[in-house]
């Protein structure tokens, strides 16, 4: 029989509790730099005419239509104008992400875990 008590406690390997207030600071830093990307934004035109405003967690702030883009008969066009303009500024917000989250992602896809 096992004395009652001895095997409840928890064993921590060491460095256990270094590794473990190492992760909670990389957390930290983690939450840290999503809240400023949703701070940051990128601004994509498209020929003047169709503006699109979007922060770094990829939503959208604004969209502005130039009045001169408005031609009833050019819907077509216009439409096609949006699609690019948020496509590209979706392109824009992505990268901007990735370069913010790179010191913290960097070390994981060089161990193939991304």
């Amino acid at each position: 029989m096992g004395s009652k008590g001895k095997g409840s406690r928890m064993r921590f390997q060491p460095g256990a509790s270094s590794m473990m207030k190492q992760m909670q600071e990389l957390q930290a830093q983690i939450l840290q730099a999503q809240e400023e990307l949703a701070q940051e934004t990128v601004t994509v035109s498209v020929g003047g005419a169709v503006t699109v405003v979007m922060d770094g967690q990829q939503q959208v702030r604004a969209v502005t239509i130039h009045p001169d883009a408005v031609d009833p008969n050019e819907i077509d066009l216009l439409q096609d104008m949006i699609v690019t303009a948020m496509n590209e500024a979706l392109k824009k917000s992505r990268e901007l992400a990735d370069q913010k989250m790179a010191s913290f992602t960097g070390p994981l896809r060089m161990a193939g875990l991304m």
